[in-house]
């Protein structure tokens, strides 16, 4: 630090103290005022205001003593709990108890006195009055303190919050005890009506929802802050157009389930969100979460440059693991994650892992050498049209990749598998890979001593190359949105959402089985494209493009034969899996003709035998062309 630094510090310091000192002196003066005042006014209003004689001086007196006994108590009850912050909730109580003990002290000792120089009531009465004089005087300074912490009328937004309730009422509060604050509250809405004519912080709730107009052409509101906790899309919808129609911008305040780790603060305000809008109800505050089989294990996180993988190693940092290694074979995504996670992207540290699931020699030193408790494998090729063209690459990343990794697992306690909703009764390349890689999973359950399982859940909003990322291109293109079908449908969940199931899954999973979310109600993805297309600066159409081939008009959760049982959470479905031997994919090449693979990928979906396990006749093999391969547990290390 430069030697001008330092000093210019120091002297801030000093001065503080130096006004802490003025202050505490000045409240000092003042108490010990309203001792003397408060005894004064008893003594005059115990003689009808006609003090006798030598009274006054007496009980000024008396005053002072009193005085020096409140201060005496006051600094003995500091010695043992600390002191309170100037005019906190926390000082009023000590200074009622302070003083309450100062009057019966002065009390007792006025008993035994047969002339006593003040009436025997004074202590109770002047300690009354004295409290009320230093609680007025606290009152006084907290409410020019607080006004001094408001916004500048003249550089802040004047805004209207929708919603009272704790949030709204926190919001309020940081509003105004930010003197740099870019919002100034200047009033409220909300249709509790037990809320009408309401005061927080001097903040009045002005009326409800069918009052917004009039609300922002009476205070002069520039936004309204939709600040109603976990409401469901179609309030937040109704508010944002009634807003809009004033001139009036609109910003929300985040769901309490996403400011769990910290308090409400004006940086919390932000732009409406697609997701705000979608329409359903979002499950992950219902989540019943502990992280404590995380703490301390070594995890390896696969596809972590992904978005999936990246908010998976986000959220696996906050349960404070011994060891997060990530993997991915994108160098740049590497570099991405590092930056978010710790705001350097050096690349120079052991948790980054530069790795391919193809290679299937690196994939198993890896996990050798690094040792993992725990794997969540998120890596995988995802993009349906373009898979359903390329079935090869599909079965070399998502099929035979896993299978890399699943056998190198002989020691991994848990394997979290990242399956997709399009894995129940699959018809597309990308289907058919996940549900492979489910059975593969659920073989290797049975097979080996850890915990192998699948996670399934739908599309996951503003994820690379998702709907919503696609849509929003294509608006800032000035192109119109294209949508396959006027009724096609998808579950949606925010990638929060798809990751917490992971980490859920991880909790309550049970060996060869894959997890489901009940995701709510499918979204109409032509309503999406209006409502995103509503949100633009300009007009932008919407053309239907038809389905592509491997595209269903609705998703399933479940496949035929699927059961929905519930049987630890009301959220969550376990359903069974048949394992899928190594053997009967091993055999795959990914180079043969793109139809080929497909039928047998296709194939090795449907096959069950009659216990409900997969299995592939000698018959079937020799009609696809699949031959034997290794099994789980017999592939050596090294």
């Amino acid at each position: 630090m430069p030697p001008e630094t330092a000093s210019n510090g120091h002297t801030d310091q000093r001065a503080r103290r130096a006004r802490a000192r003025r202050r505490a002196a000045a409240f000092l003066a003042t108490d010990a005022t309203a001792w003397i005042g408060g005894f004064v006014a008893a003594a005059w209003t115990r003689f009808e205001f006609q003090l006798p004689a030598g009274q006054l001086s007496r009980a000024a007196t008396a005053g002072v003593l009193a005085a020096v006994l409140y201060v005496s108590v006051t600094a003995v009850r500091r010695l043992h709990s600390g002191r309170h912050p100037l005019g906190s909730l926390q000082e009023v109580r000590g200074i009622a108890g302070t003083t309450v003990t100062a009057a019966a002290i002065m009390l007792l000792g006025l008993q035994p006195i047969a002339d006593r120089p003040v009436p025997a009531s004074t202590p109770l009465v002047g300690g009354a009055l004295a409290l009320l004089f230093m609680l007025g005087a606290r009152i006084a300074y907290r409410h020019r303190r607080d006004l001094a912490m408001r916004p500048d009328v003249r550089s802040s937004t004047p805004v209207l919050l929708f919603g009272m309730g704790d949030a709204g009422q926190g919001l309020v509060r940081a509003m105004l005890s930010d003197p740099r604050g870019r919002y100034l509250p200047v009033g409220a809405l909300d249709d509790d009506p037990d809320k009408r004519n309401l005061r927080v912080a001097g903040v009045r709730v002005l009326g409800g929802q069918a009052d917004i107009a009039s609300a922002v052409r009476r205070t002069g509101a520039a936004t309204v802050i939709f600040s109603v906790a976990n409401a469901d899309a179609a309030l937040i919808r109704q508010i944002r157009e009634a807003t809009l129609q004033t001139g009036a911008a609109f910003k929300v305040l985040p769901p309490v389930r996403d400011l769990v780790d910290h308090r409400i603060t004006v940086t919390d305000v932000r732009d409406v969100r697609i997701s705000d809008l979608l329409g359903r109800r979002q499950v992950v505050g219902d989540l019943p979460l502990s992280t404590n089989s995380l703490t301390g294990r070594r995890i390896l996180v696969t596809g972590a440059g992904g978005s999936i993988g990246s908010e998976l190693c986000r959220q696996l940092m906050q349960a404070d693991p011994g060891e997060l290694m990530m993997l991915d074979r994108d160098e740049s995504a590497l570099h991405g994650l590092q930056m978010s996670l710790s705001g350097r992207a050096m690349l120079d540290g052991p948790e980054l892992i530069l790795a391919d699931l193809r290679d299937e020699e690196g994939i198993r030193r890896v996990i050798r050498n690094r040792r993992p408790d725990i794997i969540f494998h998120a890596a995988a090729l995802k993009h349906l049209t373009l898979l359903q063209r390329h079935p090869g690459e599909a079965v070399m990343t998502n099929v035979l990749g896993t299978l890399s990794v699943l056998e190198a697992c002989q020691d991994v306690a848990k394997f979290v598998n990242i399956s997709t909703d399009k894995a129940a009764d699959p018809v597309s390349v990308l289907g058919y890979t996940k549900r492979i890689t489910e059975r593969l999973t659920a073989h290797a359950a049975s097979a080996m001593p850890g915990t192998f399982l699948s996670v399934r859940f739908g599309n996951v909003l503003s994820s690379r190359g998702s709907v919503v990322t696609a849509f929003q291109r294509q608006i800032e293109a000035g192109k119109p949105l294209t949508v396959t079908h006027p009724d096609v449908t998808r579950y949606l969940m925010t990638i929060q959402e798809a990751v917490q199931l992971v980490l859920q899954a991880a909790e309550i999973g049970r060996d060869g089985e894959a997890l489901v979310l009940d995701m709510g109600e499918p979204v109409r993805i032509a309503d999406l494209a209006r409502r995103m297309a509503e949100q633009a600066s300009s007009s932008v159409p919407i053309v239907y493009t038809g389905l592509r081939p491997g595209e269903k008009l609705h998703e399933d959760l479940f496949g035929t034969g699927e059961t929905d049982l519930r049987p630890l959470h009301p959220l969550i479905s376990h359903v069974s899996v048949p394992p899928l031997h190594p053997m009967e994919v091993d055999g795959l090449d990914p180079y043969e003709e793109p139809e080929k693979i497909v039928s047998r990928l296709a194939l090795l979906c449907d096959a069950a035998g009659p216990s409900g396990a997969a299995t592939v006749t000698a018959s079937q093999r020799a009609a696809s062309g699949v031959r034997p391969g290794p099994q789980f547990g017999v592939v050596p290390l090294s």
